[in-house]
């Protein structure tokens, strides 16, 4: 039904022409603009929908939404009218085919008869070719069955050619695991997987071939992990024989070597290089050792590491793991397992320090340790590799450092101290031919070298002591010139008088003297033993020997020679014994530099030669005697004091000197006398014991008033009579005298008398009483009574017993020296309370003060 069309519109309806501009049609002009503007945006909607899909339509009827307000009105009237259009449309197009439609169903009405005709002629056509081919049918279906049964054979035939080669593999296979031949297994693993299974994976027992083949391959896995572990715990027990013999190669290699270059240095030989292998032995390293080692072991065979060692776990299971593609588990788990093997490798027994062995067995540990590593180095690809031996090997070389430095701290015997450097030499030697570096070794060797020098020094106190105990401190006597020569050649003494001299005779020193400067000499040798194969300098070799000798002299020696000096039981004679020895040691000095010299063949104007401080440790060894002298003559001294028993109270003296007091100076005489046997051979050694001897002297009559006058001044002694003092200055008269006689040769005038001085001089002041003198010269320089202190002399007045006579003259003196008492108000006051049984004491006291205030 044709749908009833609107009545068109003509524009000119909807826009109205506008024939007056004026501002009241402005607003309706503007409308009428907008609405021309919607109808054209309308048709371009409305062709968008007709020529695009169906999807895309629902964007462009949102754009209607989004324009200006109530446009979809519009759009809807629009929409209506372009509907109706096609409808018409149409209508016209159904009106023009509708004849030729009605024709064509005619003709299909007509065929249709033929058709039905010609179906039955074909169904009876087929029933008839059916009967006839039945029995053709029946024989072509037998022929069919023979044919696939045919053809089943061969197909049978066929997969039964390619099936025994499988079972034959695997049954390969299967022997070789029998057999243990576990890489040749995997091998054929692999063809199986990759070649034969594949081909006749369809079968069941194919699959179960593929699935026992990595259980296979795990026990195999298995198998030779625990082969490595054996090897692993075998190289263990292995390790001390590789390094033994290691180490032992390499000290005949160096003992070789040392030879053929001291034969080069004689113009016989030339030194062959040569670099330690064991991968490879050449005949001319063969014929190295043989001649090296001793005529027992001529014959013996060079065993390497492959020899004490069997490798073939490590290479068949590292090859185990590289065809799984498991070659980095198998590579870590080897490290971390040698790792292990190296701390415990590394750890010392605890009494390793008491014996070479101990340190032998420890040092040969390591070496094999580090021996197999370089094997399996040089032997495998990537098993370990550089970088890894050498982060072992340093982690190795600061555990060894450490346990050596401590261990070595406990060897106090310099002997095991010097075959602990000889074994870490070969032990150094030994690791440095296979590529590790070993300067720290060498460095701890400068350590260890230290303690070899205090064991020395320890040692070598201990020989000191006892040479020292066993020396009777006199000259060492010379019967026939053998004799001499004998004490010569061990001592360089050279005096041309006593070689003028007829035998018998004696030396100035005592025997120790030529047994120190030869144990001197031994010490050197025995630093020098360490010294050697330090891979140093004859400069540096100078410079240790000279340090290590300068310790010996300042540090041992000195110490010997001041706890000698010490001793009670050395006595005067014995310390000038000293001196005199001490000071022939300071002479050889220069000789033992010499010896130095003439070992190291380093010239001593060298600008970094170390020189001996012998000097001054004999100096000091000297100096310390002297003053040891000096305090045993005054230990001497009191003892004779002690012996005093003056009766203070006595009327008058005996005439004669205390007996105490005349022993006392036949004892100093007679040990002045011994210094006549210092060394006077020239003048510095004349001078030197006229110094001693002298300053002896000096101190000794020093000491001797000083105690006199503590005697007499002593708080104990409350008094003191006039005949006391007569007997006590009789006392001092014949210290006077034997200071007068010149007991010691060498002081001016005299000088020695002036040590008594202050005793005469306070005896005079009391004998004569005259104290007007020594009231009216106080404080002049040239007063009788110089030396006289007002507070001795009160002190000593204070203990004198009073006497009338003195009395009434003290009372005189001090009114005819008020004046001196009023200038001098300390003295007055001294002098007054001297006299304090006076009245007059009292009388002046008060004026004394407030003149002294």
């Amino acid at each position: 039904m044709e749908r009833a069309r609107p009545p068109e519109v003509s524009p000119s309806q909807y826009y109205p022409t506008v024939t007056v501009m004026d501002s009241q049609n402005a607003h309706i002009i503007m409308a009428e603009n907008e609405t021309l503007e919607c109808i054209t945006e309308h048709e371009r909607i409305l062709q968008e929908i007709e020529s695009t899909d169906t999807a895309c339509v629902g964007p462009t009827l949102r754009s209607i939404y989004d324009d200006q307000p109530k446009a979809h009105m519009r759009f809807m009237e629009k929409l209506d009218a372009r509907i109706r259009n096609h409808d018409r449309e149409i209508e016209k197009m159904c009106n023009f085919h509708h004849q030729g439609f009605v024709d064509a169903i005619t003709e299909l009405l007509k065929v249709r008869t033929d058709a039905e005709k010609l179906m039955g002629q074909v169904t009876d056509t087929n029933r008839r070719l059916q009967e006839a081919g039945r029995e053709v049918s029946a024989q072509t279906e037998e022929v069919i069955r023979c044919r696939i049964q045919q053809r089943n054979m061969a197909t049978t035939v066929e997969k039964l050619h390619l099936c025994i080669p499988v079972l034959q593999m695997y049954s390969k296979l299967k022997e070789q695991l029998k057999s243990k031949r576990y890489y040749a297994a995997l091998k054929t693993m692999e063809q199986l997987e990759k070649t034969y299974i594949p081909r006749v994976n369809q079968y069941r027992f194919c699959q179960i071939m593929a699935e026992n083949l990595p259980r296979l391959r795990e026990e195999i896995k298995e198998i030779s992990m625990s082969d490595l572990k054996d090897f692993l715990e075998s190289i263990r027990k292995h390790s001390d024989k590789v390094g033994e013999t290691a180490m032992r190669q390499a000290q005949q290699h160096r003992t070789f070597n040392s030879a053929v270059a001291k034969q080069a240095s004689l113009g016989h030989y030339t030194k062959p290089l040569y670099s330690l292998n064991w991968q490879q032995h050449t005949h001319n390293s063969l014929m190295m050792d043989d001649d090296a080692e001793d005529d027992d072991d001529a014959d013996e065979e060079i065993l390497t590491a492959q020899d004490l060692v069997d490798f073939s776990p490590v290479y068949r299971c590292l090859h185990i793991y590289a065809v799984l593609g498991d070659r980095e588990t198998f590579e870590n788990y080897y490290r971390k397992q040698r790792k292990k093997q190296a701390r415990l490798v590394l750890q010392p027994q605890a009494n390793m320090h008491e014996t070479v062995e101990g340190y032998r067995r420890y040092f040969n540990q390591i070496v094999g340790f580090f021996v197999v590593e370089d094997h399996i180095l040089h032997a495998t690809q990537g098993l370990v590799t550089r970088v890894f031996t050498d982060e072992l090997w340093n982690m190795a070389l600061s555990k060894i450092i450490a346990v050596l430095r401590t261990h070595s701290s406990y060897c106090e015997d310099p002997d095991l101290v010097l075959e602990l450097k000889n074994l870490i030499v070969i032990f150094a030697d030994t690791l440095q031919g296979f590529g590790f570096t070993v300067n720290r070794l060498f460095d701890l060797l400068f350590e260890v070298r230290d303690q070899y020098n205090e064991t020395l020094l320890k040692k070598w106190a201990l020989v000191f002591r006892e040479i020292f105990e066993l020396d009777n401190y006199s000259p060492i006597p010379v019967e026939t010139e053998d004799e001499y020569k004998l004490v010569v050649s061990r001592f360089p003494f050279h005096d041309s008088e006593i070689e003028k001299q007829d035998f018998p005779k004696k030396l100035p020193m005592s025997q120790s003297v030529p047994q120190i400067y030869m144990q001197v000499k031994e010490f050197i040798y025995a630093s020098l033993k360490f010294s050697e194969s330090l891979h140093r300098s004859s400069t540096e070799i100078d410079d240790m020997l000279r340090k290590s000798t300068n310790l010996l002299l300042t540090r041992t020696l000195s110490s010997c020679l001041q706890n000698l000096i010490k001793k009670p039981h050395i006595g005067l004679t014995e310390l000038v014994q000293i001196i005199i020895n001490t000071t022939h040691l300071e002479q050889a000095c220069r000789y033992l530099e010499e010896f130095i010299t003439n070992i190291t063949n380093v010239s001593p104007e060298t600008v970094h030669t170390a020189r001996l401080y012998g000097l001054s440790t004999f100096k000091d060894a000297r100096h310390a005697a002297e003053g040891e002298i000096y305090t045993k003559l005054n230990q001497k001294i009191d003892e004779f004091i002690q012996l005093a028993d003056y009766e203070w109270s006595m009327a008058e003296s005996d005439g004669r000197a205390s007996g105490y007091l005349m022993d006392l100076i036949n004892f100093l005489r007679s040990t002045f006398q011994v210094f006549t046997h210092l060394p006077n051979n020239n003048n510095d050694h004349a001078s030197m014991s006229g110094k001693v001897a002298q300053t002896a002297c000096m101190s000794a009559c020093k000491h001797l008033s000083t105690s006199l006058m503590q005697m007499l001044l002593d708080t104990e002694l409350k008094q003191i009579s006039m005949g006391a003092i007569q007997q006590f200055n009789l006392d001092v008269i014949q210290c006077e005298l034997f200071a007068s006689s010149e007991p010691v040769p060498g002081f001016q005038g005299d000088t020695l008398q002036l040590a008594f001085i202050d005793l005469r001089q306070l005896l005079d002041l009391f004998m004569v009483w005259d104290w007007s003198t020594y009231l009216a010269d106080y404080g002049q320089p040239t007063s009788k009574y110089l030396r006289v202190n007002p507070s001795t002399a009160l002190t000593l007045l204070e203990k004198g017993k009073p006497f009338g006579k003195m009395r009434s003259k003290f009372m005189y003196l001090l009114s005819t020296h008020l004046h001196c008492l009023t200038e001098n108000p300390m003295l007055g006051y001294a002098y007054l309370k001297i006299y304090f049984w006076t009245d007059v004491y009292i009388q002046f006291q008060t004026n004394v003060c407030q003149s002294t205030l």
